[in-house]
């Protein structure tokens, strides 16, 4: 196939995911980029890459130039209208995946999926918040927040403030001598590398552009530089010396005569991202596209002379906290599938897109596409009986320390993680009220707290929920926010206002609340161990409430396979299977089913951990078929 593409962006703070939030094109750890879109974006550089050079080869860094690439040593250019690749006129024909989504077992999968499709060109995001979670501390490996940044109560995102540079660079000085060799010129897959990713919608500093253009450049990066840009952020989001594109979903002429005119007819034509469907919010309906109209505008954009990238050709999943949220009118965090009706279902299933782009594609290139591959079976494993659980207060003594504080600490200036502050997950302030009377936020929480009086639940405070009744009772009393961050904003001009927890005091009739202790609750891997070994667990009673943990057992008698979870009667909370997270789970809507990959599951035994916040159910369904909710088509 044809080419990578590395689309390039100083860091911004999400998930990625995550997006709160995102980073760029690549489907193998060697591949960076950095960006996304208001679906999940996390920060780095984002590159196209030669998809031969992927398939046929060993998915790492070590192994991704295969000997017939070297010796080539013009890339990709710009001749008037049309790209060349080694000045042979080349159509981009592109699809997005992001590695940190699939699990490292699948990737081959989805590559090979991509190639049957007729597509030359992949791209991806690449995470600095996964890459660098601690700072001064890279991990390149296995599947890959950046969070640590929100610690600098002066911190400019995605500008020239000092504070951010300096993380860019030490990052750049890290990530970019591994990107240097896989790059066309130097006979590996990148044929491109992106500059920013939509920058137009933020724009806060006009030297920014320039500053990471030459902080790619100054690094070796040789290859085409680019930008992207939705209609109205072309005008603020290109820098000189880098191809503009744009991003949509419904075709107007007009916004390609635009682009057109903005580089002087002088350029070729791009559409960085196509939108192939969108994204879901808690709360909100599932969206769906229609395949016939993708197709159609697909067809248009190549009639048009233009080169194109599906965005997305298979979304995945945000696995663990990595969902992001988006944040216009009014905060809504995304759902924990990453489906977003894309070409490949969210477990890399084919859809019709599929088989109409194939179909596209075969009478465009004239010549015969492989075969796709098999599909995986999926497997119902039945109902996963709940038997054991334990509270959150329970288990709190034995397995957090505390922080100790006078006043609220935002969960990004924690002490812990070596000083990087906490990033993801839950925090729990606790602290002492002498009688009842009116709880006020002020707007200080983020995003989500269950409140409770010693251990009774009493209510919840959110965005829109700012006050809260506290009942009276006698003598001094423990008062207890489970404060959750419900996913960073990743889009959009909310970008500097992410750190979570209580980000200021809360007061009890207009007194201010102090003394508090603070419990870091990320659930991360060494947590979650811990929990295994805890004792005693208890049998489940017949109306556990939580926040409690809940554990079962999934028994496979085969060879494991692809599953879906559904937890009909439960309320809200997190999902562990054999200590991977798959992800959050809300009886809100719109998704129902959690995907479990069967390459996360074993033979025999698999243990399910559930973190409840409120009610919970007494059995998970293991299923075969998703269900991710009632549709809204997007028009």
């Amino acid at each position: 196939m044809g080419g990578a593409r590395v689309r390039s962006r100083a860091p911004m703070v999400g998930e990625a995911g995550v997006p709160g939030n995102g980073t760029g094109p690549d489907l193998l750890p060697g591949m960076w980029s950095c960006g996304g879109r208001r679906r999940r974006r996390i920060l780095g550089a984002v590159f196209l890459v030669l998809m031969a050079a992927v398939v046929e080869r060993r998915l790492n860094l070590s192994d991704m130039v295969p000997v017939r690439l070297r010796g080539r040593v013009l890339g990709l250019q710009a001749k008037d209208t049309q790209f060349l690749l080694e000045e042979r006129p080349f159509r981009i024909l592109g699809g997005s995946l992001h590695y940190f989504r699939i699990p490292r077992e699948y990737w081959k999968d989805r590559l090979m999926k991509m190639k049957a499709c007729g597509l030359n060109t992949v791209t991806t995001y690449v995470p600095w918040n996964l890459h660098e979670a601690i700072r001064g501390k890279f991990d390149f490996s296995g599947n890959l927040d950046l969070h640590w940044l929100l610690q600098d109560p002066e911190m400019q995102l995605r500008t020239t403030y000092r504070g951010f540079t300096e993380a860019v660079d030490n990052y750049f000085d890290r990530l970019i001598p591994q990107v240097v060799p896989l790059q066309y010129k130097y006979g590996g897959p990148i044929i491109a590398v992106q500059v920013e990713n939509e920058y137009g919608s933020y724009a806060q500093d006009p030297s920014y552009m320039t500053y990471i253009k030459m902080a790619l450049t100054s690094r070796k990066i040789v290859e085409m530089l680019m930008t992207s840009d939705n209609h109205d952020g072309l005008v603020s989001g290109t820098v000189d010396g880098a191809l503009a594109t744009i991003n949509f979903q419904k075709l107007d002429t007009a916004i390609m005569v635009f682009l057109s005119t903005d580089q002087r007819n002088k350029m070729p034509k791009m559409v960085m991202e196509y939108w192939t469907g969108w994204f879901d919010s808690w709360g909100g309906l599932h969206h769906v596209f229609d395949a016939d109209d993708m197709v159609q505008t697909v067809g248009k954009v190549i009639k048009l002379g233009a080169s194109i990238n599906l965005y997305m050709f298979h979304g995945g999943t945000n696995f663990g906290f990595l969902n992001g949220a988006q944040h216009s009118n009014e905060y809504k965090s995304t759902i924990t599938s990453y489906d977003y009706d894309a070409v490949l279902t969210e477990s890399g299933d084919y859809t019709s897109k599929f088989f109409k782009l194939r179909q596209l594609f075969t009478d465009i290139l004239e010549t015969p596409l492989p075969a796709p591959p098999v599909i995986s079976s999926k497997a119902s494993y039945g109902a996963i009986l709940i038997q054991q659980y334990v509270s959150l207060w329970e288990v709190l003594p034995s397995l957090v320390q505390p922080v100790k504080s006078e006043h609220p600490v935002n969960m990004e200036n924690l002490p812990v993680n070596d000083g990087n502050g906490q990033a993801f997950g839950y925090t729990l302030y606790e602290t002492v009220i002498p009688g009842g009377g009116i709880l006020h936020s002020y707007d200080h929480i983020r995003d989500r707290a269950q409140v409770f009086v010693n251990m009774r639940y009493i209510g919840h405070l959110d965005y829109s929920t700012q006050e809260l009744a506290v009942p009276n009772g006698q003598g001094y009393r423990q008062l207890r926010l489970l404060v959750e961050n419900c996913g960073r904003v990743n889009y959009g001009e909310h970008l500097n206002d992410q750190r979570k927890g209580l980000i200021g005091d809360i007061s009890l009739n207009k007194t201010s609340l102090r003394n508090f202790k603070i419990y870091s609750l990320e659930m991360k891997p060494s947590f979650m161990e811990s929990l295994r070994g805890f004792t005693p667990w208890s049998a489940v009673p017949d109306s556990a409430v939580g926040p409690a943990f809940f554990r079962g057992t999934l028994q496979v008698q085969h060879l494991p396979q692809d599953t879906f979870l559904k937890l009909e009667g439960w309320e809200k909370g997190v999902v562990f299977v054999n200590g991977q997270n798959l992800g959050r789970y809300w009886k809100i809507g719109p998704q129902e089913t959690l995907y479990l990959p069967g390459t996360w599951l074993q033979e025999g035994h698999n243990e399910i951990i559930v973190f409840e916040e409120r009610s919970a159910g007494r059995i998970l369904q293991s299923t075969d078929l998703p269900f991710l909710g009632k549709v809204q088509y997007v028009s």
